[in-house]
């Protein structure tokens, strides 16, 4: 799997709008505004929103840790914040 370079994206206080796809076939990023982001977990007790924010943080070089779901917790569209 290779993932799109977010690093550039990646600054204290950054908002990210991100569109997000559960049960999807593989694990995926297309860079855009908003952020597309498919995972395989499924939208069942905030499994998919987890594996979105590692695949996320994974792409942008940062801990999982330093995002934060600000809003979308039940939608697909959703917004992150990077501490």
């Amino acid at each position: 799997m290779s993932l799109p370079d977010l690093s550039p994206r990646a600054e204290p206080g950054a908002r990210l709008a991100v569109r997000a796809t559960p049960r999807a076939k593989r694990d995926a990023i297309e860079d855009g505004d908003p952020i597309r982001v498919w995972v395989t977990a499924p939208a069942d007790q905030g499994r998919a929103n987890e594996a979105v924010r590692k695949l996320l943080a994974k792409a942008m070089g940062v801990a999982p840790t330093r995002l934060t779901l600000l809003r979308g917790q039940t939608a697909r569209d959703k917004l992150f914040q990077l501490d």
